[in-house]
């Protein structure tokens, strides 16, 4: 038993005034009422874990193991725990949630990008691709797209003819393609050697921009059905390819991506969990953890409630009076085959693909949700093909996944004789930046073989989408006068930008103390009017230069617009604009993978 009484007295005879001295006797009565001494330990504090670029604090077990709640929606911590104040050092501040966000007026609206109309900007043309009439495409499953800054040129890998060559092409500008001849095989563009027919299925594809081996400069990932294991590979120039070693079990579209947020290598791994979904395996480095204990899996992502059939899929359902029939004809039980025919077509919907990319300050991923139907003879029996939608989704823990918007990204246009009629895929790489515009890649299939018959893995080209630089959500205002209020924030820079959509309205920003106070001379009756359609428009105030002398203080930033859209703003230390932020795939003003320029 402990002596409180004196070891209270030799305290206090060490340092009576000494604020230790109280803090240690506050903590000697906590223990005792709370029964330490008879026994009763109180329950520990929950351990944290890493601090991230944005302020949120994640718990020491990280990633996190908790199964996925069945379809119910999987809650996103760091929406509902926000931290007390945000550092924007990082990039462009998305308006895709309410992270940021303490008060305001505006309404949140989500944009969508526009397909190209030069569209396919690659389709089946060489004997490899157009494969003899048989199953015709020359189209990315995952693959990847990427700009190449040493290269100066777009990269494109793709599957030619299906299952058959994982080839690349290249390009100048991203619209224009063109296939190199490489020394892999004569006359072609193929950057795996022929292995047969029918081999390869999921493969991933990413420039490593962090490496300093410049052996290791692309990094491969496919699925070879030959041996029905991911193999992994190691390319210094995305054309000839060294043989790493395979990956545990995993599906046949495993795919995998960089978080530099964190400095992780994070491998999306296809199961099947209800239908299919994806675990999460994260790594310091790609050769050493594509080795990873499949025991260690974190259950991922899955599709929820909230995720729902399509109505055109879900309308070649046998009726009840043809399974009623059906049932006895059969003799199996009407229940069985009413859930055999809901899972059929597309209820539950599946999760076919999710890749991301590191944008700005944010992650952004791509969900391809599979619709139905779900069997080749289903799909050629209502010459539907197999519908697959892309979803857009956020994170900033590298994570959970926020999708607060339902309505497809990117989505089959259901439209027989379309090129993307179905079967949608988003390359990994997920965009390019390419001035004010983002260029979203993927590919489609019209799910029509020779002479127009239906076959629902033919007719596979890609294709690609253009969507504002920031584009994703903006907070508007109408003719009337709506404001915007940030959490407290902290940022090192001193010059502001804003992306803003205004050319009949205005913006002006004002900046508040902790209490809500306007700083002067940071008032928006000082700030200068923000007018126009502009995707990096700098904020000024008169009385002042810049921001230098609120750097490392907490601040709110009150956005004041009418007649307008406010997509993002950033606090940076150039005058260019320059955001420090991540620009997904790259893009032709970049020198690396961060915006270093403001162009």
């Amino acid at each position: 038993m402990l002596n409180t009484i004196g070891l209270e007295a030799k305290v206090r005879d060490r340092d009576a005034g000494s604020r230790l001295v109280g803090n240690l006797k506050l903590r000697l009565l906590a223990l005792v009422s709370v029964g330490i001494l008879t026994g009763t330990v109180p329950a520990a504090e929950p351990r944290v874990g890493e601090v991230l670029y944005n302020g949120i604090q994640l718990p020491e077990q990280w990633p996190p193991t908790t199964p996925i709640p069945g379809r119910k929606v999987r809650p996103v911590p760091y929406l509902s725990n926000r931290p007390a104040v945000v550092p924007i050092d990082v990039g462009r501040q998305l308006f895709v949630d309410d992270f940021l966000i303490e008060s305001s007026t505006l309404k949140r609206e989500w944009h969508y990008p526009e397909r190209y109309e030069g569209n396919p900007i690659l389709k089946a043309e060489t004997p490899t691709e157009l494969n003899n009439g048989k199953l015709p495409l020359a189209a990315m499953i995952s693959d990847g797209v990427c700009y190449d800054p040493e290269a100066r040129e777009f990269k494109m890998w793709y599957q030619a003819g299906w299952r058959d060559g994982t080839m690349i092409a290249t390009s100048k500008d991203g619209l224009k393609w063109t296939r190199p001849e490489t020394d892999i095989e004569p006359g072609n563009n193929r950057v795996l050697p022929s292995r047969g027919r029918l081999v390869r299925h999921g493969t991933s594809i990413v420039r490593d921009p962090y490496t300093k081996d410049p052996s290791q400069r692309f990094k491969l990932t496919v699925f070879e059905n030959h041996i029905r294991k991911t193999s992994a590979y190691a390319s210094g120039d995305g054309i000839h390819w060294d043989f790493k070693g395979h990956l545990p079990e995993c599906g046949d579209n495993t795919t995998f991506f960089y978080n530099p947020f964190r400095k992780k290598w994070v491998f999306s791994v296809r199961l099947y969990r209800d239908g299919r979904s994806r675990n999460y395996v994260e790594c310091d480095d790609f050769f050493t953890g594509m080795n990873w204990d499949k025991e260690k899996e974190s259950p991922w992502a899955h599709p929820d409630v909230l995720d729902l059939p399509d109505p055109l899929v879900a309308s070649y359902r046998p009726t009840p009076e043809m399974i009623a029939a059906e049932a006895v004809s059969s003799n199996r039980p009407v229940a069985e085959l009413t859930e055999h025919y809901a899972k059929l077509y597309g209820d539950p919907v599946h999760l076919y693909n999710l890749d991301a990319m590191p944008y700005e300050s944010i992650m952004i991923g791509v969900w391809g949700l599979l619709k139905g139907p779900m069997t080749s003879r289903a799909w050629n029996k209502h010459d539907i093909g197999k519908i697959i939608d892309l979803y857009a989704a956020y994170s900033r823990d590298g994570f959970h996944w926020d999708r607060p918007d339902r309505t497809p990204f990117l989505a089959s246009t259901r439209k027989p004789g379309d090129w993307d009629r179905s079967y949608l895929h988003s390359g990994v790489g997920i965009c390019t930046v390419v001035g004010d515009k983002l260029y979203f890649y993927y590919s489609g299939w019209s799910a029509e073989g020779t002479n127009g018959v239906p076959a629902t893995y033919a007719g596979g080209a890609n294709g690609v989408a253009f969507l504002r630089r920031d584009g994703f959500a903006s907070m508007n205002a109408d003719t009337k006068e709506g404001t915007l209020t940030t959490r407290p924030v902290t940022f090192k820079g001193k010059h502001m930008f804003v992306n803003v959509n205004a050319p009949k309205g205005e913006l002006k920003v004002e900046v508040l103390d902790e209490a809500g106070k306007v700083i002067a001379p940071f008032s928006a009756r000082n700030c200068t009017t923000l007018k126009g359609d502009r995707t990096k428009l700098q904020v000024a105030w008169k009385g002042a230069d810049d921001l230098s002398r609120l750097s490392g203080k907490k601040v709110r930033f009150r956005f004041t617009l009418q007649q307008g859209e406010l997509y993002s703003f950033w606090v940076t230390p150039d005058a260019t604009g320059a955001s420090h932020g991540y620009v997904a795939a790259g893009g032709p003003d970049f020198p690396g993978p961060v915006d270093t320029v403001g162009k």
